[in-house]
């Protein structure tokens, strides 16, 4: 219980210091931002998925995704933007007869640079770092590993329409001597339709690549969002299954479950 009232009262405490900031812009122009993952729009999504099938025992995960987008105006002409996603887990026999655990996991970092108007064709792209950082609190909920790589994200928004890709690979170069080395690439395709009353319609895929195991995992994920504003403050509300097309041997599969409740500060 004292993790979740952490975790209330750190959102209530963005959303009492960010609440003067007037939102200017209509429902459906901030859904359209919402879809572009590197927007000048500061966003708090709290992303909540479960997955089950791993391994022998049938294990279930449920992971809590803190993903903060800031953006940082650089000057006239380019922005930076920072993506970070903090993961709090509980899974269940996840390796086996494993028991339970429940903590943080490893931070990932993204810095993006990314010019402040869209190139020729309405191309919108940005190109950075991207960090492994290894604060997990138990070592079935980590790698062990400092890591870092290249990130880019392309995109076009077309009327409704947004469509891009955002990817990234990390390498492990410190960390604990006996954990595995990393070597992970990720892909996330992602088409969204956004209509005039800003409900979203989603379809990505968040694609890993271990090429220290040679495995794919592959969820589909199929979402609905709706951006409402309460009390002038918009707010984003998510649902949707994720279908895992690959995976290793140890899981997951079948169908998992998404929702989400995210938190726009427009400028």
């Amino acid at each position: 219980m004292v993790s979740y009232s952490k975790l209330i009262a750190a959102g209530l405490a963005i959303f009492v210091i960010c609440n003067s900031v007037s939102a200017q812009e209509s429902s459906e122009d901030l859904a359209k931002k919402l879809s572009n993952p590197i927007a000048s729009l500061v966003s708090v999504p709290f992303q909540f998925n479960y997955d089950h099938g791993y391994g022998p025992n049938n294990g279930n995960k449920e992971t809590l995704n803190i993903q903060p987008v800031i953006p940082f105006s650089l000057n006239d002409d380019w922005n930076l933007i920072s993506r970070t996603i903090v993961p709090l887990t509980w899974q269940n026999d996840i390796a086996g007869p494993s028991g339970s655990q429940f903590g943080l996991g490893d931070i990932t970092q993204s810095l993006f640079f990314s010019p402040s108007k869209p190139g020729p064709g309405g191309i919108i792209w940005g190109i950075g770092p991207a960090f492994l950082i290894p604060t997990a609190t138990d070592s079935l909920l980590g790698s062990g590993k400092w890591g870092a790589g290249p990130t880019a994200v392309v995109l076009k928004q077309d009327g409704p329409w947004t469509y891009g890709a955002l990817g990234n690979h990390i390498w492990s170069f410190a960390g604990q001597s006996n954990r595995a080395d990393v070597s992970s690439t990720f892909l996330q395709p992602f088409l969204s339709y956004t209509t005039k009353d800003a409900w979203t319609f989603g379809l990505n895929t968040e694609s890993t690549y271990n090429w220290e195991t040679h495995d794919w995992s592959v969820p589909i994920n199929l979402t609905v969002s709706k951006l409402v504003k309460i009390n002038k403050q918009p707010i984003s509300l998510l649902a949707g299954l994720r279908y895992w097309a690959t995976a290793p041997d140890n899981g997951p599969s079948g169908l998992g479950v998404r929702v989400a409740v995210t938190f726009l500060f427009p400028k």
